[in-house]
């Protein structure tokens, strides 16, 4: 019996009955991140890692929730579930099912870099390992993180020597918290629109420590904002809100920014590498440290990787799946309550 199979509610564990990330109302659903495109409303009830659970009802609200710490199993109709750090942003997991001494891990969203905002992923082995793919191709490699937030301090603070704000757009959850904890605060105020914020709160809630960011609302003297670096989502390019900082610089934080050309399409003066999911390297070392045998590939280049897996000797198809990309930022930025002061 496969443990997981693929539904038109999404990814289901039928001897557990529980689902993984749907995307339509189910009864019983097991969420590995907060991200809109894998936690949605409407489930009637919903399991998650612990460290997430104040970004999860950021999200969506006073929800039926039982959370777990990384590591502690529970069982579900005879099935032992447990989650472990995916270390895509904070409270990601995958999720570890075993079965009559069968393992199978669902792993979510996952990167291997380094990030202070969350736990570090965590290999788990396992007979069957469902992986995402989103950037399986070759070409993505990402630069190293001295390299890259060294690339953005400069590029920060040439304009603000020039009076300039520096309008840096990037994903509101998980991204932004990362860049806000990597910058050099010495160059320069930190601005957060109103979805980034929201989640700069939850991730403060729940332990991170992340330096100041100011709202709009907050800033006394408005000359300040010339020597600052401003956090933005990508849905605020162009909006009135962009505006209020006048002659600026402006850059766009993504995966897709290692693709020559995406800087010229997304509109914006810089394009800097950074992405929460894991690049081609990163994807084969995750494979390989599972042990597994047997991999199914989610969303992204998946038929790329099945076939890389392949060559490898290992028993690999795709699940059809409705997971977007949120590296893109181009879904998930509205958050409950938030606006854009």
């Amino acid at each position: 019996m496969d443990l997981v199979v693929a539904t038109r509610d999404g990814l289901y564990c039928p001897p557990g009955r529980f689902h993984i990330d749907p995307w339509r109302p189910v009864e019983r659903a097991v969420i590995t991140h907060a991200h809109a495109d894998h936690a949605r409303p409407g489930h009637g009830a919903y399991l998650a890692a612990a460290a997430g659970e104040q970004v999860l009802r950021i999200r969506l609200g006073d929800i039926p929730l039982q959370t777990l710490e990384y590591g502690r199993a529970v069982e579900l109709d005879g099935v032992k579930v447990s989650l472990h750090p995916a270390g895509h942003v904070l409270g990601s997991a995958q999720v570890r099912i075993e079965y009559r001494g069968e393992v199978w891990v669902a792993s979510g969203d996952y990167k291997l870099e380094a990030d202070p905002t969350c736990a570090p992923f965590e290999p788990v082995r396992c007979h069957v390992f469902i992986t995402e793919s989103t950037f399986g191709l070759p070409i993505y490699r990402w630069p190293g993180r001295e390299a890259l937030f060294g690339e953005v301090n400069d590029w920060w603070r040439r304009n603000a020597q020039a009076g300039r704000a520096s309008v840096l757009f990037c994903y509101a959850f998980g991204k932004a918290q990362r860049i806000l904890a990597s910058v050099d605060p010495a160059i320069g105020p930190v601005v957060a629109h109103g979805a980034v914020a929201a989640i700069d709160d939850g991730y403060r809630r729940s332990g991170v420590r992340l330096p100041p960011a100011l709202r709009m609302a907050d800033v006394a003297n408005k000359s300040t904002l010339r020597q600052a670096l401003v956090l933005a989502p990508p849905s605020a390019q162009g909006s009135p809100w962009i505006k209020r900082f006048g002659d600026h610089s402006d850059g766009y934080a993504s995966g897709w920014m290692r693709v020559r050309g995406n800087q010229r399409r997304k509109g914006v003066d810089r394009g800097f590498v950074l992405s929460d999911h894991a690049d081609w390297p990163a994807l084969q070392r995750a494979v390989d440290a599972t042990g597994a045998q047997r991999v199914f590939v989610t969303h992204g280049s998946a038929h790329a990787m099945v076939r890389w897996l392949r060559e490898r000797g290992l028993d690999a198809e795709t699940f059809a799946t409705e997971y977007g990309d949120e590296d893109d930022g181009d879904t998930g930025d509205l958050v409950a309550g938030a606006d854009e002061t």
